[in-house]
């Protein structure tokens, strides 16, 4: 049986993540915090972001960039400005 968040993101209880994916404070965070459907929404934002701003994930800005970005869409409800982007409308 999986185990259960109350998602922050998503505001709700739903099915959370199998292991720690990211490792030290900010992965415990997202661990404890963070439901499975949350993090597969962040890793499509994060893939068109790594794409379209051409990132190189072996040089640490880029990763810094990327944590900035994942903290802000996760924790702090700001989106990722993706340029030519237009998300679909959730009816």
């Amino acid at each position: 049986m999986s185990r259960t968040v109350f998602c922050t993101y998503l505001k709700k209880e739903a099915p959370g993540l199998a292991f720690q994916i990211i490792p030290g404070e900010i992965g415990k965070r997202i661990f404890d915090n963070i439901c499975q459907e949350a993090w597969s929404e962040w890793q499509q934002k994060q893939t068109m972001l790594i794409n379209e701003k051409k990132l190189n994930l072996m040089k640490p800005e880029d990763r810094a960039f990327i944590q900035e970005q994942m903290i802000g869409y996760l924790f702090e409800n700001k989106d990722v400005a993706i340029e030519g982007y237009t998300p679909e409308d959730k009816k």
